[in-house]
């Protein structure tokens, strides 16, 4: 309280005592003793006034206890029931959640992990895939400043990821992995990762790159065989010992039947191997007759051009060509599609061809483009001409229907640069993305798609797209998601169909660990995306006939529908329209790939490497009591006590306005009751 506010708490109390005397003892008429009590209550009632008006401040502080955090990550992969420990794990949840002294020690939080990490309730050993990196970097960010202890329990089998023994070296908290699983090591013959394209050209051959290992001290001996169905198309006599624990296979497959293939890649079993579900996987392949060829025309270097040409080429459906404006001329047709880089006066002949042959193309704008020449050259599109140029970034249009278009958080990505001024859509257009300058979404179109006359086109109005892939990378940790973005711009603009009023989008085959989801797109009779329609499929296994209906459900500018429960098959589908009429069949296969079954040991060196990195301590399934002990006695676990400070300025205190008017009210009445005015 600052002595300014102590002044006037005094001179109120002076005035409140001078009010009450004199109104009680100066100008009473009769004065007794009852004037006292009178002059008592009205001294507090005007100090309390006065008080109200000065309003000085007061600090309240409330102590607290906290108690440390302690999570608690439990593997809810299908290689705990593999192998045999779910019933274990259960039960050292159980011991967890009812150990009194642990829960009045810690703030207990308890989560699951396969291919995330969600928070759980209960255990089912149902993911298809572990990914036990992610609980580090989750963890990073959920316990960022607080103490909070780690206790992992997974057999340390993971699928896919970043290595998780050396992500745990930059977390900060202690873990404590308890392994879930046989520590003992027997002699198993393992097929690992299988590297094989997903596409192949009729009459050629692809390769199959096979990764083997393993675990034993003895010289063993096995022969890899591939299988399509029950015909051998390839096999070699390998051979393992203590001193060579691995080998990579290469084999040429010969594609002679278009369609999906499946195959099956063995390795004979060894005398006593206890787990032979490791020892096969299943990869399928889809044999094509046909191929995208693109060509990028650009009269520059630049990030850009290399970007695309990455990118457009993950497809392995796709092949670019790169070439100047005076290279391009005269070849033309014989491309699917033409990337027009930052055309400019060069380009002339190359627009004079396109026109001719009536072929698609996709235009990349920016600071470099002579807009003076390409507003004369095509009839598209026209952009007001300055000599200014701007940074924008990207906002998705959820109306736009032209394809499925995911989100990639494009207003998060770096800016494009472009030129400044109005651009005019001159023929039938759908806008994908708007510009964003600063803080203000204008109307101005960044990336949008043309149909004039069945010749279709893609616009994207700024350079700088390699940063995007980037930075989708940085987000993502892969270049899929962007390869996927442009692998639709590319497959819009390099197809010739005509529209369709149902569009579906799916893939021929689906591996079993994965997802399994189809698109659909339904427009009414003006080619509008409808979002009001009911979309079903029917899908029929075509070996057991079993049928499975459902409703797809509508996800922004799309209708989707998750297939990931089915079991792996050849399956046909029906997707329909209800009350229109409208129906679009197709086939897909999910091929079996059950990664989880691949384990037949805990990996006790990886969980022991976390321990020591993160300087905590590894246990085994059977000493849940020691390790709760130890987290019960170990002092950097311990409860802190600690307080907050509020400033809280008297007009708060609302019973004091009760307090005023109680004696106000007994002043009043006990005046009354003894006659007086």
């Amino acid at each position: 309280m600052t002595s300014t506010t102590l002044l006037l708490i005094i001179g109120a109390a002076i005035i409140a005592l001078a009010v009450a005397l004199f109104q009680y003892f100066y100008k009473a008429v009769y004065k007794t003793k009852r004037n006292r009590v009178y002059a008592l209550f009205r001294f507090f009632t005007v100090f309390g006034l006065l008080l109200l008006l000065i309003n000085p401040k007061y600090k309240q502080e409330t102590f607290y206890t906290e108690k440390p955090s302690l999570a608690i990550a439990v593997d809810n992969s299908a290689s705990i029931r593999y192998l045999g420990y779910d019933t274990r794990v259960e039960d050292a949840l159980v011991r967890f959640r009812e150990n009194k002294d642990l829960n009045n020690a810690f703030d207990i939080q308890y989560f699951g992990f396969g291919t995330e990490v969600t928070t759980l309730d209960s255990v089912n050993f149902a993911e298809r895939q572990t990914n036990i990196a992610d609980v580090f970097s989750s963890f990073t960010s959920l316990y960022r400043n607080d103490v909070a202890p780690v206790i992992l329990l997974s057999d340390g089998n993971q699928t896919f990821g970043e290595a998780f023994e050396y992500t745990s070296k930059n977390f900060n908290q202690n873990v404590y992995p308890i392994v879930v699983g046989d520590t003992l090591v027997y002699d198993d013959l393992i097929v690992g990762q299988v590297n094989v394209n997903r596409y192949a050209y009729i009459n050629n051959k692809f390769p199959v790159e096979v990764f083997t290992n393993y675990n034993g001290d003895r010289d063993v001996s096995s022969r890899l065989t591939i299988r399509s169905g029950n015909t051998v198309v390839y096999q070699q006599n390998i051979s393992f010992s203590n001193q060579k624990k691995s080998q990579i296979i290469t084999a040429l497959i010969p594609a002679s039947t278009v369609g999906v293939r499946q195959y099956t890649v063995s390795l004979q079993a060894i005398e006593n191997e206890k787990n032979t579900k490791n020892n096969s996987k299943n990869f399928a392949v889809e044999v094509i007759d046909q191929k995208t060829n693109v060509l990028i025309v650009s009269d520059i270097i630049h990030p850009d051009v290399g970007m695309l040409k990455k990118s457009i080429e993950s497809n392995r459906l796709r092949s670019v060509t790169y070439a100047k404006p005076a290279e391009a001329v005269g070849t033309l047709n014989e491309y699917q599609l033409v990337v027009l880089y930052q055309p400019n006066g060069l380009f002339q002949p190359v627009y004079r061809e396109l026109e001719a042959l009536g072929k698609n193309s996709m235009t990349i704008t920016g600071p470099k483009t002579d807009w003076n020449v390409v507003n004369q050259l095509q009839t598209e599109v026209y952009h007001e001409v300055t000599t200014q140029d701007e940074d924008v970034q990207g906002i998705s249009n959820p109306n736009f229907s032209t394809f499925v278009l995911n989100d990639l958080n494009f207003s998060d990505f770096p800016p494009l640069t472009t030129s400044f001024g109005d651009i005019t859509l001159k023929t039938e257009a759908d806008i994908a993305l708007y510009q964003k300058i600063g803080t203000i979404t204008t109307d101005t179109p960044l990336l949008a798609t043309t149909d004039q006359n069945g010749r279709r086109g893609v616009y994207v109005f700024g350079e700088g797209l390699w940063r995007w892939r980037a930075q989708s990378y940085i987000d993502t940790k892969s270049f899929e998601d962007f390869d996927n973005f442009i692998d639709n711009l590319i497959q819009y603009a390099a197809s010739n169909k005509r529209k369709s009023r149902l569009n579906l989008d799916y893939d021929s085959f689906y591996y079993g660990n994965g997802s399994v989801k189809l698109y659909a797109q339904y427009f009414d009779k003006n080619y509008v995306f409808d979002n009001r329609a009911a979309l079903t499929i029917k899908v029929i296994n075509k070996e057991t006939e079993e049928v499975y209906d459902a409703p797809f459900l509508l996800q922004r500018n799309a209708y989707e529908i998750d297939l990931s429960n089915l079991a792996p098959g050849d399956y046909s589908f029906t997707v329909t329209v209800q009350n229109q009429g409208l129906a679009r069949s197709g086939t897909f296969t999910i091929v079996p790939f059950e990664v989880e079954q691949q384990f037949l040991n805990a990996n006790v060196t990886a969980l022991s490497q976390v321990a020591i990195n993160t300087d905590g301590k590894r246990y085994t399934i059977s000493t849940i009591d020691p390790l709760i002990t130890f987290l019960l006695n170990d002092t950097r676990y311990r409860p802190v006590q600690k307080s907050t400070e509020n400033v809280v300025p008297l007009i708060d205190w609302k019973w004091l306005l009760g307090v005023l008017a109680l004696l106000l009210a007994i002043e009043w009445f006990m005046r009354k009751y003894n006659g007086l005015t």
